[in-house]
């Protein structure tokens, strides 16, 4: 349809054109000196502007058709609050612009580049100020929490770094309901994803392949909305400098498992969900003096001791239990140690169980 307008209307102008030149060339060069020639010259000049302007128009069209699919994609992606506080910051730039300008128009043409130029300037300064401050403006109108930052929103959108799509936990979190709502996948990610599982080291490959797997079983939940936005920062290379980038644009949090990542969000001031972070905080909280049951797998690095581990992937080492490798026994727990790699049970036989 838009194609179809914008060709109308250039074959419209290209006509009025054409027959503009043919009316110049008759009155201005006397070329057609006969009333049955100049009305030819006008016939001439007006299909061959209508066929000019179907060309041109039709190339037009479909590059106004594709800015306007663009353009509606991106409004898609721009939340109410951006686009109340963005409008209402661009029109008090363009306000604040007429009044600098009004004495520049007595210096004629310069005074009105001048005044363009400030327009413009002050008009996307007023936007970029109205949504980057929507947070502060919300509190001081009162508008409510529908109108404050992304951080206000942060149960309703999450943004997913790559290394915790192919860690694959993040459904079973999903599906015991603990973690719900939109979660963004930015098209930089999905291309890194797509990269690591088209790589030609079979690893990398598997690796990806299952990162995908998990977005597909993201989007089978009910309780959970997968989003691909196309935002970019193609001035930064890094992935992980866009995804920090992405999460101050929109203040919505960043779940990762990279550890790298989460200091330097942190250290910025973005809000982290660290799925390693939630397995440490829920592994169950042993006391010393409470017993423990522990299938001893292998020998430990000290004479004498065994190691085994309880159902969550906790490490359990245990005094005087060399001899019982592969058997399951019951130990007292002595002390607990917390160490960057995860958390360390040290422990000591049951009475009963210890060799005489």
């Amino acid at each position: 349809m838009v194609v179809i307008a914008v060709r109308l209307l250039s074959m419209l102008a290209f006509s009025y054109i054409g027959y503009g030149i043919a009316y110049l060339i008759n009155n201005n060069f006397h070329a057609f000196k006969r009333l049955d020639q100049q009305t030819l010259a006008a016939m001439l000049g007006v299909l061959l502007g209508l066929l000019v302007g179907y060309i041109i128009g039709g190339v037009l069209g479909r590059r106004s058709a594709d800015a306007l699919a663009g353009l509606e994609s991106s409004v898609r992606r721009v939340s109410g609050a951006d686009l109340f506080f963005g409008v209402s910051g661009a029109i008090l730039g363009l306000l604040a612009a007429v009044l600098v300008s009004i004495p520049l128009f007595k210096f004629g043409y310069a005074g009105y580049i001048v005044s363009l130029i400030l327009l413009f300037v002050f008009g996307v300064v007023g936007m970029r100020t109205g949504i980057v401050k929507r947070s502060d403006l919300a509190a001081l109108f009162k508008l409510g929490p529908g109108f404050g930052s992304g951080a206000d929103r942060a149960g309703a959108a999450r943004i997913l770094d790559t290394s915790v799509i192919i860690d694959g936990r993040i459904v079973d979190v999903a599906k015991s309901g603990f973690l719900t709502g939109t979660m963004i996948v930015p098209r930089f990610v999905l291309n890194e994803l797509q990269g690591v599982a088209d790589s030609a080291d079979t690893l990398k490959r598997n690796r990806g392949r299952r990162g995908l797997d998990v977005l597909n079983a993201l989007q089978r939940l009910e309780n959970v909305r997968i989003e691909i936005t196309d935002q970019d920062f193609p001035e930064v290379i890094a992935v992980d400098g866009k995804l920090v980038s992405l999460s101050k644009l929109t203040g919505m949090p960043i779940i990762t498992n990279d550890f790298n990542l989460n200091r330097v969000a942190e250290i910025q001031g973005i809000p982290v969900l660290n799925i390693n972070e939630l397995t440490s905080a829920l592994k169950p909280v042993v006391l010393p003096g409470e017993e423990l049951s522990v299938k001893i797998i292998r020998e430990g690095k000290e004479p004498g001791q065994g190691v085994g581990y309880l159902d969550d992937g906790t490490m359990v080492v245990v005094e005087h239990a060399k001899e019982l490798v592969g058997e399951e026994t019951t130990a007292i727990v002595t002390s607990v140690l917390q160490t960057p790699a995860g958390k360390m049970i040290f422990t000591e036989l049951k009475e009963e169980h210890r060799e005489d």
